[in-house]
Parts: structure tokens; C-alpha cells; sequence
């Protein structure tokens, strides 16, 4: 059967794509890796001896990413409703974090003790309706958050893939409200056309600062 013209176009910019290139020259799973980097560059958020949660991981160049930083200091727990094959210095978990069941085993995973910094790279299925589309993508950051809530400790951070449109605004927010400081980030490496970006909140509040701390710092650079 033949290509439609726009899979041959998505085929061709993918061969063609300088990430897609340098992913394969470095090692890295997908061209998403070099997302993850420029953040780091930028905000330093990883550093040895943290203990790493990596949702939506597969196919696990975030993860690949954090474990060559950490180097074999701190911890790297990765999970996925997707199978992902195994990873040096990676503990993966597979399961859907919607379900109780798999919350409490990532919790025992983590030995129940609070986490440095929680990743979220994750998008949902496209059905073509961007409608439906959206309020996916905005559900699986509110999930994200609502884990965050729990495995996160005080001061700790948060990077989560948002698509800007109905109820990117709001989330942003709801995230304020749990985090002392706010950034927006659009890796070069996200395509221009997409309307994804990256919000980044730093500092996590105490519980009590949840609903009653300090005006949260809004930073862009």
C-alpha cells in the first residue's frame, strides 16, 4: 500500500531532522533527549545523588539521560504503560499510574522515601481531533501533578510536557500554587510547529504553602 503524501513528508523531515542524527550518533533512544539537555543547560536540574522519577519514560532517553548525569549516584525509577526495554542504572515500572495499585508499587518502589525532581515527557494518543486531543494531554498533566503531590518532597522540582491551549493556562496555575518558582521552556529541539512547551516548577512548597505561601516568582529566562 502506498505512502500518503503526508507520511512520506513526516518520513523524509524524520531521516532528515539533525536530532533525529545526533540522537543516533550519541546513543540516545529518541531525539527528545536533547529537550531534556538544553533544560539541564539551562536550569541545572539534575545532579548526582537525587532520586529521579521519570513518568511516561518509554522509549527511555530522558531516562538515559538522567542516569549518565547521576552516574551512578542517585536513583533513576522510570514507569510506563508501555513496555521499555532495559536500561543501565534505570529501575522501570510497568503500569498505568492512573490505578492505585501501581501508585502504591511505585511508592514501594521508591521505598517510600520523597523524590528530588519529577519528569513528564508524556502525550497522549492523537486521534486528529484537537479538542479531544487537548483535554488528553491536559489530563495527564493533572495526573502527573496529582502524583508529584504525593512523591515530591519540600523544594524539590517538576518538568512537565504541556500543549499550549484550552487549560494549559490554568494548569500553569495550579502548578504556581506548589511551587515557590514558575518557568516556561521551548527546547530547540521541540519542533516549531508544535504547540508543546515545557513548565517547570522549582522549589516545591510545603504542604501548608500549597493554598497559603508566598506569591510564587514567575520566571521566564
Amino acid at each position: 500500500m502506498p505512502r500518503s503524501k503526508s507520511s512520506s513528508r513526516w518520513l523524509k523531515e524524520h531521516v532528515d531532522d539533525p536530532y533525529v542524527q545526533r540522537a543516533q550518533r550519541d546513543g540516545y533512544r529518541a531525539r527528545s533527549a536533547y529537550k531534556l539537555l538544553e533544560v539541564q543547560e539551562k536550569d541545572h536540574l539534575i545532579k548526582p545523588g537525587m532520586q529521579v522519577l521519570d513518568l511516561g519514560a518509554a522509549p527511555g532517553s530522558w531516562s538515559q539521560v538522567v542516569a549518565r548525569i547521576l552516574a551512578g549516584r542517585g536513583r533513576v525509577v522510570a514507569t510506563d504503560i508501555l513496555p521499555m526495554d532495559p536500561l543501565p542504572g534505570v529501575e522501570f515500572i510497568q503500569g498505568d499510574f492512573r490505578e492505585e495499585a501501581m501508585v502504591q508499587s511505585l511508592l514501594d518502589q521508591l521505598f517510600n522515601r520523597p523524590v528530588d525532581l519529577v519528569l513528564s515527557d508524556m502525550a497522549p494518543n492523537i486521534s486528529g481531533m484537537d479538542a479531544v486531543d487537548q483535554a488528553r494531554s491536559m489530563n495527564l498533566c493533572e495526573l502527573a501533578l496529582d502524583l508529584a503531590d504525593r512523591v515530591l518532597k519540600p523544594g524539590g522540582a517538576m518538568l512537565v510536557k504541556v500543549f499550549q491551549g484550552e487549560g494549559s493556562d490554568a494548569f500553569r496555575a495550579e502548578m504556581a500554587q506548589r511551587f515557590s518558582v514558575m518557568k516556561t521552556r521551548k527546547p530547540k529541539a521541540s519542533r516549531p510547529r508544535s504547540r508543546e512547551v515545557y513548565f517547570l516548577g522549582l522549589m516545591k512548597k510545603s504542604e501548608t504553602g500549597i493554598t497559603n505561601g508566598p506569591e510564587q516568582a514567575d520566571m521566564t529566562n
